[in-house]
């Protein structure tokens, strides 16, 4: 519903000057503008809004409605002469014809124009080096706060003068029809790349907007020789990074967030000669079952004002009830990165001496710890292994899925999986960099039989690793992928670091294992590096 505002009235900071609050996004507003609005006064105006409630803590907590994650199918790339030809085009970056993202932007920018609108002027890339400008242009207050919990905050004299190398124009509650721009449903993600212009339509799920932007990275950064990455990553005493690559529920998170070691960040991150640099100024965690214990820092985070909250269930009294999955399994928290007692607040560490890949493997085949050699590294890398089970995602039945994503982030690759690949090559090459394949999934039998990793246990692998003892550690081989596992952790029961020792019928896990060995040569066959 229409607020109290009055026509043409621009709210803006200080440094801000009003003539440019719209300029490369083509508006000319018809009610309020309020341009980069800091947490509390985006707040005060979303629950002005009735945008959402606060919680107990703080926390501002919004549902989304029938979008609780990403529209991957109705992801669009505009297919334009300067950029076809390097284009990964499949079923994930789908073709839009130039004449209908015309189409498109002029309906979106007809409705921006007629409403209160909340810009943010934002940095993707906490290496100056390697850092765009992007400027996002929203309807809802609660969006605005969720990009700047997300990106870098640029300091108050460098909003004077910023020109956005990106606009979003981001309108979740336009529904779209379809026939008019040859899309799939009443929502669109579009990209152009030779315009620097996002449109988001039809959705309000924020993820969205966070990973438009990390698609324009992995888009601008290897021809520069940078390497793109779906990974947290955090930082050792002597200033070496250590990566974790993981899709969701896989525990990148959860495990890159350790008292000991200074966090860079959670989700985006490119590797340069320097080092490792973090794309984004914040986090944003999954949270269905966050266990305060467990997980204290992440609890506190979203136990915050500040934070921002989706589809969790706020109780009677701003109670968070994190165990609630009816909306979704996909419950999540944002928060910017310095809710995080120990994050490093330049978002930038040095080389890296260890990468982690990690997997929740559902059919309990794959060895909780392994090391693995450069051409096994490669391989699970384009892979991008995990596995779904049911009650995680709709449709799923009593087995588990093998999902791959090449890369552990395949829906955000613009380009070949294999130009990613060959920059991964290339950096293990250039340092002494230990790879390691983490199972945070099951252990003695498939899902539904065995047991799940305890994180105690994988925090004991990940401390060893980290630290440098497990290198030295005796090695086996297992027989179905070769890898090489170590014959005991400290802290970690012996019976369980080599899989099928877990596993009380042996032919079962054989059987298991072998099925797995053929899912991944399948797989294998898309790649070629």
């Amino acid at each position: 519903m229409q607020k109290h505002l009055k026509a043409n009235i621009i709210a803006y900071a200080e440094t801000q000057n009003p003539e440019t609050v719209l300029d490369k996004t083509g508006l000319s507003a018809a009610f309020a503008v309020h341009a980069n609005l800091a947490a509390p006064e985006l707040v005060a105006a979303a629950l002005e809004r009735q945008e959402g409630v606060l919680s107990e803590d703080g926390a501002f907590a919004v549902e989304t409605g029938v979008h609780t994650g990403r529209s991957a199918k109705d992801k669009f790339i505009v297919d334009e002469p300067s950029t076809s030809a390097e284009v990964w085009w499949t079923d994930i970056n789908q073709k839009m014809s130039p004449e209908h993202f015309l189409r498109l932007t002029d309906t979106v920018r007809g409705y921006l124009s007629g409403q209160e609108l909340f810009t943010q002027d934002l940095y993707a890339g906490a290496d100056p080096a390697h850092r765009i400008k992007v400027r996002l242009v929203t309807t809802n207050a609660w969006h605005a706060l969720f990009a700047r919990n997300m990106f870098i905050r640029p300091a108050a004299d460098d909003l004077a003068d910023f020109v956005p190398d990106y606009v979003i124009l981001h309108a979740p509650d336009l529904e779209l029809d379809p026939e008019l721009y040859a899309i799939r449903s009443e929502t669109a993600v579009a990209l152009s790349f030779a315009q620097k212009l996002i449109v988001i339509a039809g959705t309000q799920y924020a993820g969205e907007i966070k990973k438009s932007i990390f698609t324009v990275m992995n888009w601008l950064l290897p021809p520069k020789g940078v390497l793109p990455m779906h990974c947290s990553a955090n930082i050792g005493p002597k200033g070496e990074s250590a990566i974790f690559f993981g899709l969701s529920g896989t525990g990148k998170t959860t495990l890159s967030s350790d008292r000991k070691r200074p966090l860079i960040g959670d989700d985006e991150h490119g590797w340069a000669d320097e080092g490792v640099f973090n794309f984004e100024g914040g986090c944003y965690a999954k949270v269905i079952r966050l266990n305060k214990e467990a997980e204290p820092d992440i609890w506190n985070a979203s136990h915050r004002f500040g934070a921002v909250l989706e589809n969790v269930t706020v109780q009677s009294g701003g109670k968070l009830d994190l165990d609630d999955a009816s909306r979704t399994e996909n419950t999540r928290s944002c928060y910017p990165t310095h809710f995080i007692p120990n994050a490093v607040e330049n978002g930038r560490g040095g080389k890296p001496e260890h990468v982690l890949m990690l997997t929740a493997d559902a059919f309990g085949v794959l060895p909780p710890i392994s090391k693995l050699t450069p051409d096994q590294a490669m391989h699970h890398f384009l892979s991008g292994y995990t596995a779904r089970i049911a009650g995680t995602e709709k449709g799923l039945g009593n087995e588990p899925e093998a999902t791959f994503s090449a890369c552990f982030g395949a829906p955000f690759l613009p380009r070949p999986p294999a130009i990613y690949g060959e920059l991964l090559r290339k950096r293990l090459a250039q340092g002494n960099v230990s790879c390691w394949l983490v199972n945070t999934g099951w252990f003695g039998g498939a899902y539904g039989v065995g047991q799940r990793m305890s994180l105690a246990h994988t925090r004991a692998i990940l401390s060893a690793v980290l630290e440098g003892s497990l290198a030295q550690a005796d090695f086996e081989q297992e027989p179905f992928f070769g890898l090489s596992v170590p014959k005991n952790v400290a802290g970690v029961p012996a019976d369980i670091l080599n899989p099928i020792s877990a596993w009380a019928d042996k032919e079962a896990y054989k059987a298991q294992a072998e099925k797995l060995v053929k899912l991944f040569a399948k797989n294998a066959e898309k790649f070629s590096v």
